[in-house]
C-alpha cells in the first residue's frame, strides 16, 4: 500500500494499483498547472494537461475538488468542451459542480427524450437543484415546459407526485401542460390510483380522459386496469372504426410513399426502430424486414406484438424503492447496477440497492394498441412500406 501526498490537496488518498508512471503524471500535472492557473481560467480550450488532470482526479478517492482551483478549472474546461457527454456528466455528479446546474437544466430540457438529457435531470435532483426544472414549467415556451414535465416524471421519484398532481388539477393551466403532467406521472402506481379515483368520481376533465385511459389501461396493476376498463375506453382506430380481420387486411393494397411518411410521424415506428441507420435502437432493425416477414406476419407483429417477441427483445419491469416503475429492454446487469432501455430509447441505470422489484414481462415492449394512432388505411400504408424494406 503506497501513500500519495498530493500538492495543494487537503485530503490524502490511498491507492494500491497506481503505477510509478501514473504517480509521476499526477504529481507533474498538479505542480505544473499551478504555474499557469491564470491562463487556465481565461480559456475554455482543453489541453493535454487538462486531460491528464481529469484522469488523475477521477482515480483519486475522496478528492475534494475545491482544494485545488487549478484542478477544478481543468475539470470545468473538460466538461464544458463537450457538455452532455457521459464522462462530463459523471464528473459533474461526482464533484458536485453546482455552478453548472443552470447549464444542466438547459441541456436537459433540450434533450428530454435522450439518455444524456434524462441523466442531466437526474443529477439536478442529486444536487438538490430540481427547482431549475420546476421554474421551466412556467416558461412561455410550451415545448420547454413540456420537456421539463417529462424530465420530472422520469427522474423525480417520489417528489414528482406532489410537484405535478396540482398542475393536473389546475384548470387555469393550458390543456397541453396538464396532459403532459398526467402523462409524466402516469407510469406510477400511486399516481394511477389517484387519477382513477377522479375518473370514478367523474371529476377528471374530458380533455384529460384520453391521456388517463392510456396510463390506466396499460397499468401493471390488474385491479387498476380492470376498474379503468369499466370507466374509460380508447378508440379502436384513430377514426373510431373497428379493425377488419387480418385476413381482410392482407387483401388490401396501400401507398408505400405515404406509409414511409407515417412510419416516421403518426405511426411513431421510427421512435423505436431503425431503417438504414435512421431511428432509435430500441426494437429490431427493420431495414430488411420485408425479406423476413410475410404480409400477414407483418400485421400480426404490429397488432399483437407480444405474439412473437424477438430474441433479446424481451421486456423487463424494474421498480425502485422510490416508487418509480420503468419497463424496457435489458441492456446490462451486474452486481452493482442494472440498465434498461425504455421504449423512448433512453438508457436508465439503477443501483442494485435501490431496486425493489425486477422481473421479466410476458409482453413485448412494443405498444399493444398502435392501431389507435392510425386509421385503417394508414395502417395498410405502413405495412405496404415495410414490405418494400428488403435486401
Amino acid at each position: 500500500m503506497r501513500k500519495l501526498l498530493m500538492p495543494k490537496f487537503r485530503s490524502v488518498s490511498h491507492h494500491s494499483g497506481l503505477k510509478g508512471r501514473f504517480c509521476a503524471i499526477v504529481l507533474g500535472c498538479f505542480v505544473g498547472i499551478a504555474s499557469d492557473v491564470t491562463m487556465a481560467m481565461q480559456t475554455q480550450e482543453v489541453t493535454a494537461k487538462d486531460k491528464m488532470v481529469v484522469e488523475a482526479v477521477t482515480r483519486l478517492q475522496n478528492f475534494d475538488i475545491e482544494s485545488s482551483p487549478p484542478a477544478k478549472a481543468a475539470v470545468l474546461r473538460y466538461v464544458q468542451a463537450d457538455f452532455g457527454s457521459e464522462q462530463g456528466l459523471a464528473l459533474i455528479e461526482r464533484f458536485k459542480l453546482i455552478g453548472l446546474a443552470d447549464d444542466l437544466a438547459d441541456f436537459a430540457v433540450k434533450h428530454p427524450d435522450d439518455t444524456a438529457g434524462v441523466r442531466a435531470a437526474s443529477i439536478l435532483f442529486t444536487l438538490n437543484k430540481q427547482n431549475l426544472l420546476e421554474q421551466r414549467i412556467a416558461s412561455e415556451n410550451q415545448e420547454e415546459a413540456i420537456a421539463a414535465l417529462k424530465l420530472i416524471g422520469r427522474t423525480g421519484g417520489k417528489q414528482c407526485l406532489p410537484l405535478l398532481m396540482p398542475l393536473i388539477d389546475d384548470n387555469a393551466q393550458p390543456v397541453a401542460l396538464r396532459v403532459a403532467a398526467l402523462t409524466a406521472i402516469g407510469h406510477r402506481i400511486d399516481a394511477q390510483r389517484r387519477i382513477l379515483k377522479k375518473v370514478i368520481a367523474k371529476k377528471l376533465p374530458k380533455e384529460l380522459e384520453f391521456a388517463a385511459a392510456n396510463a390506466l389501461l396499460s397499468s401493471r396493476d390488474d385491479a387498476i386496469r380492470k376498474s379503468a376498463d369499466e370507466h374509460l375506453q380508447l378508440p379502436a382506430t384513430a377514426d373510431s372504426q373497428p379493425l377488419p380481420t387480418i385476413a381482410e387486411l392482407v387483401k388490401r393494397k396501400g401507398n408505400a410513399g405515404n406509409g414511409k411518411t407515417l412510419f416516421a410521424t403518426t405511426g411513431t415506428c421510427i421512435q423505436c426502430h431503425k431503417v438504414k441507420g435512421t431511428g432509435k435502437d430500441v426494437g429490431p432493425d427493420l431495414s430488411e424486414i420485408g425479406s423476413k416477414l410475410s404480409r400477414e406476419a407483418m400485421y400480426v407483429s404490429i397488432l399483437d406484438p407480444s405474439a412473437a417477441v424477438s430474441h433479446n427483445y424481451e421486456s423487463y419491469t424494474l421498480v425502485t424503492d422510490a416508487g418509480d416503475a420503468v419497463t424496457g429492454l435489458l441492456i446490462s446487469e451486474t452486481d452493482d447496477s442494472t440498465t434498461l432501455r425504455t421504449a423512448e430509447g433512453i438508457d436508465r441505470k439503477f443501483a442494485a440497492d435501490e431496486i425493489e422489484l425486477f422481473q421479466k414481462q410476458p409482453n413485448s415492449i412494443m405498444p399493444q394498441d398502435l392501431q389507435r394512432l392510425l386509421t385503417v388505411q394508414q395502417l395498410v400504408d405502413i405495412v405496404e412500406y415495410t414490405m418494400t424494406l428488403k435486401k
